[in-house]
């Protein structure tokens, strides 16, 4: 019975965080918009006020922006609470994809039609009950569903859902994250989080003006 309630949840939350076609269009629009505005040298990050949006992209939401260039990551910001406007949140982050992610220098103009462009918008972080050992953490893993982040003190790291295609073994995913957020060993202190994500993208030229 507690399987199916959680099931239902996750069901709920994620038709929650489920957009329309034209909602899609308006934040890769923005996103676009706010990339363009860092090649021009403006380095507000800000959605402006002269946009009229719906409810749901005014209201609060995290999303993470990712930038694809030839099939490899050319840069991913995130936000995993929401703290802030989803259409805010998604300018801000597509911004910060393109010019602040440390693992890569800034996009540049020459390189701009290259890229592919997802948004992921994220459902509210669980915290997976009952976890004091990898194993079972392992035999509660959805693939390709569930995003996951483990915390031990100040260490967090997270992958999103659709880190899957990149690593399908539920082992390699874990054994992956845990590298990436610095925890050498696994351990009983390991809070186990997970979420769901709406993704959507478009390559570049695909993508309207804002």
């Amino acid at each position: 019975m507690q399987q199916s309630e959680n099931e239902l949840e996750r069901k709920q939350a994620d038709t929650a965080y489920a957009l329309t076609e034209p909602q899609q269009k308006c934040l890769l629009s923005l996103a676009k918009g706010s990339i363009e505005n860092g090649l021009n040298g403006f380095e507000n990050n800000r959605l402006s006020t002269e946009f009229n949006l719906d409810d749901q992209l005014s209201s609060p939401g995290a999303s993470f922006v990712t930038l694809n260039k030839e099939q490899q990551l050319r840069g991913c910001i995130g936000s995993l609470m929401a703290h802030r406007p989803l259409a805010e949140d998604v300018v801000a982050n597509a911004y910060n994809a393109a010019f602040k992610d440390p693992r890569f220098a800034p996009v540049q103009v020459e390189e701009i039609r290259l890229l592919e462009m997802e948004i992921s918008v994220l459902s509210a972080p669980q915290e997976i009950q009952g976890i004091e050992t990898m194993q079972q953490l392992l035999d509660t893993l959805q693939p390709d569903v569930d995003g996951l982040i483990l915390t031990q003190g100040f260490r967090r790291a997270t992958f999103l859902p659709s880190v899957w295609g990149q690593l399908p073994d539920k082992g390699d995913f874990v054994r992956q994250l845990m590298r990436k957020g610095g925890i050498v060993q696994w351990s009983r202190e390991i809070r186990c989080e997970r979420y769901h994500s709406f993704k959507f993208g478009a390559q570049w030229q695909e993508i309207e003006a804002s």
